[in-house]
């Protein structure tokens, strides 16, 4: 089975299925089916409206963004951690 969300190229009519896998479609705005969704917002917020000269611009940016966030664990898990969620041990 492989679970997707409805992104458009998940769900085009040419996408040939190899045989013994099964599509499994997530029910439409359910973020709290995959909690990195509700991560995308803070993700791009530095890059929102924004152009960049090249991709490496584009990627230093998101580096440091990504940085920024590692030291907000509080504000990740508010936005990812659900009750029911199984805890990873990690």
């Amino acid at each position: 089975m492989l679970v997707l969300d409805r992104a458009g190229w998940h769900i085009r009519y040419q996408v040939e299925v190899p045989e013994g896998i099964h599509l499994f479609f997530l029910p439409p705005y359910s973020p709290e089916l995959q909690p990195a969704e509700r991560l995308w917002p803070v993700t791009n917020e530095p890059i929102a409206n924004r152009s960049f000269k090249s991709l490496d611009e584009l990627e230093v940016v998101l580096f440091h963004r990504c940085r920024r966030l590692l030291q907000q664990q509080d504000l990740i898990r508010g936005l990812t951690f659900f009750h029911w969620w199984p805890a990873c041990g990690c």
